[in-house]
C-alpha cells in the first residue's frame, strides 16, 4: 500500500549546494492592459492583479501553493520594474 504524499508535485527550492532558499524574488511590472504582473526568478510562479495590495496577497498565496510545507522561502522580495519613455 502506498502512502499518500500531500506535497506531491510541490517544490522544495534549493541552492546548487543543496541548501534551502531563504528568499525568492519576483519581478513586478505594470501590465499593458492595466494592473500588475509578478514573475518569480528561478521558480515557475506567475500571478497578476489589479492593485498592488491585491498583487502582494496573490504573490504570498502563490508561494504558499508552490512550495511543499516547511520548504517555503522565509522572505519574498518584490523587484519593481518601471519603464519611462523620454523624448529628446
Amino acid at each position: 500500500m502506498q502512502k499518500s504524499r500531500p506535497d506531491r508535485g510541490r517544490a522544495a527550492l534549493e541552492t546548487p549546494a543543496g541548501m534551502p532558499v531563504t528568499e525568492i524574488v519576483f519581478v513586478v511590472e505594470e501590465a499593458a492592459e492595466g494592473g500588475y504582473t509578478a514573475r518569480a526568478v528561478g521558480a515557475s510562479i506567475f500571478t497578476e492583479a489589479d492593485t498592488l495590495e491585491t498583487l502582494r496577497n496573490s504573490v504570498r498565496e502563490a508561494v504558499a501553493c508552490h512550495f511543499a510545507e516547511g520548504h517555503s522561502p522565509q522572505m519574498i522580495r518584490l523587484h519593481f520594474v518601471h519603464d519611462e519613455i523620454l523624448t529628446p
